[in-house]
């Protein structure tokens, strides 16, 4: 797999990183300037998927992104502190935009449909934007790489705070609890987070692949239904 076609788009850009190190935008771009600015985070975050799926995370550096960007190293440390961050922005960007989601529900949609469509629209839209089929499976040569990513624990266990605490915002809201004093929204949103854990684990690992939305569908489904065990072998459910 090459730089070159890899660029061009592929579906785990999307969906490697759950949860990783990152310092988001404040506001989201408006003016063509901050649109601009956009882009090349958007460019220099693919850049640094790309050269880490060909070359192995350990074998990247920044020059090397900004390179591949067509940017210089100094517009590289304009907007990054370094590769993890690079590689965290797409994830980001994206989880910014389900907490907005979340915000745009009905009122009256109960709350687990209403985090499960507000997580998987800005994921489909992208994956439907770099492959056109938003549920492809992945190959096992790219489920090799993706599960390289998921080992590292700068990128898998950097959760970015003020994310977390918009998520809980939310859920506040939309419970009518107090965000800084009640437990419930806390506890909602670490259940979001587990969600997307164990479906990312399941996808770097499933023998034969399964679809990474699939899999989140079925989280989802099963909190909402309050976490029925599972039929054993034999076992038929009334």
């Amino acid at each position: 797999m090459t730089v070159d076609n890899f660029l061009a788009g592929n579906f785990a850009r999307w969906a490697i990183i759950h949860y990783a190190l990152a310092v988001p935008d404040d506001h989201p771009p408006t003016g063509l300037r901050q649109r601009k600015k956009a882009d090349t985070r958007r460019a220099l975050s693919d850049a640094a998927l790309a050269l880490a799926f060909e070359r192995g995370l350990d074998n990247v550096t920044r020059e090397d992104i900004a390179n591949v960007a067509g940017v210089s190293l100094r517009t590289f440390n304009n907007y990054f502190t370094g590769k993890y961050e690079a590689l965290a922005y797409r994830q980001t960007e994206r989880m910014r935009r389900s907490i907005a989601a979340l915000r745009e529900r009905p009122a009256g949609e109960p709350l687990w449909t209403a985090i499960a469509h507000a997580v998987l629209e800005p994921l489909q839209a992208d994956l439907h934007e770099a492959t056109a089929d938003e549920d492809r499976l992945p190959s096992r040569g790219e489920l090799a790489e993706v599960r390289k990513l998921l080992m590292n624990p700068q990128i898998r266990e950097g959760a970015s705070r003020e994310l977390l605490e918009d998520w809980r915002d939310a859920i506040a809201e939309r419970t009518g609890t107090d965000p800084e004093n009640d437990m419930y929204p806390r506890l909602v949103v670490a259940v979001v987070r587990a969600v997307g854990d164990a479906a990312m684990d399941t996808y770097a690992t499933a023998d034969p692949p399964v679809a990474i939305t699939e899999l989140i569908r079925a989280g989802f489904a099963s909190v909402a239904a309050g976490m029925p065990e599972p039929a054993k072998p034999g076992e038929q459910r009334g």
